[in-house]
């Protein structure tokens, strides 16, 4: 059998769409574990870059941090964390939320600092004041690029979410890694298949949200 008929038969099985097993339930734990990880990591990252990137101070201290964290392994940390702390959700959290953090706080501190300061100084002097500044002028000029930020953080956390099935935890990667361990070949094609699609359909969604809330002035396709 070929890739495709692997793909026909995993998606025309009814039992794949129904149970604990299933595909909604399992897609539905995926999307929970990406949501999550996201959230955190967005709630990390973003005020850091916004700030340092309004103060244009820090740049040299991110990168760092940036690089430091992007070397870290993110199975290997799991492991590691499911050792420290046993069977629970921070063992998953913590490799996610550390993989999402570095492109969100880089890509915000390098979108605010790449503002062109005419605008800012024009708004300083009228009087305007430093947090009137950085949401009325800066931010929505920054929004794209702080867009791509998140963008790429959440496709590497729909990738890397898989991980979750090696410490018994759901989510897509549970047909990778079980069918794996079965020699169900087609178990791990769908799966794959699977995450692939809620890949294209979070940067379809990103296009979207990017499309409604950058101003017409400020996206590049004008």
């Amino acid at each position: 059998m070929n890739i495709l008929n692997f793909i026909d038969a995993f998606f025309s099985d009814s039992a794949r769409w129904q149970g604990y097993d299933g595909i909604p339930a399992r897609l539905g734990e995926h999307v929970q574990y990406t949501l999550t990880a996201l959230g955190i990591a967005a709630a990390v990252g973003l005020p850091v870059g916004l700030l340092t990137g309004h103060t244009g101070r820090g740049g040299n201290a991110l990168a760092l941090i940036a690089t430091s964290a992007r070397a870290l392994p993110s199975f290997g940390l799991m492991v590691l964390m499911f050792l420290l702390l046993g069977l629970g959700m921070a063992p998953v959290m913590i490799p996610l939320v550390v993989l999402a953090v570095p492109p969100i706080l880089v890509t915000t501190n390098e979108a605010m600092r790449s503002v062109d300061p005419a605008p800012v100084d024009a708004a300083r002097g009228m009087g305007m004041g430093e947090a009137q500044i950085l949401f009325r002028v800066e931010l929505p000029t920054a929004l794209p690029l702080i867009l791509s930020g998140l963008r790429s953080a959440a496709i590497q956390i729909v990738s890397t979410a898989t991980i979750a099935a090696y410490v018994s935890f759901g989510g897509l990667g549970r047909y990778i890694v079980d069918g794996l361990y079965q020699r169900d070949y087609e178990k791990v094609v769908g799966g794959a298949t699977l995450v692939a699609g809620l890949a294209v359909a979070t940067l379809v969604l990103f296009w979207g949200a990017g499309r409604l809330s950058v101003s017409r002035g400020v996206r590049r396709d004008g």
